[in-house]
């Protein structure tokens, strides 16, 4: 009985365990220092469905890159380039 309780327990620590893969900012890669607000497509890929901004861990941004981001997303939305909020949804 102990035996089977022990099995199932690494059974199951084995069937959940994930590996993940570091996430490279794209902003570093690509050696970017300056965030441009008119760059449209670029602001759509870090905003989600609902104009809200993506977070680090989702977007895969380094801190430095994602505060830069982040203004940049701003100035966009108070030069009405981007939604503050989308107009339905449901």
């Amino acid at each position: 009985m102990r035996d089977q309780k022990n099995r199932d327990q690494k059974h199951k620590d084995q069937k959940f365990k994930r590996t993940f893969r570091q996430q490279v900012c794209a902003f570093c890669v690509e050696n970017v220092r300056h965030i441009d607000y008119k760059d449209l497509a670029t602001l759509r890929r870090f905003v989600s469905e609902r104009a809200k901004i993506r977070p680090r861990r989702s977007s895969g941004v380094c801190a430095r890159h994602q505060r830069i981001l982040a203004q940049a997303i701003k100035q966009a939305r108070n030069m009405a380039l981007l939604p503050f909020v989308v107009e339905h949804y449901r």
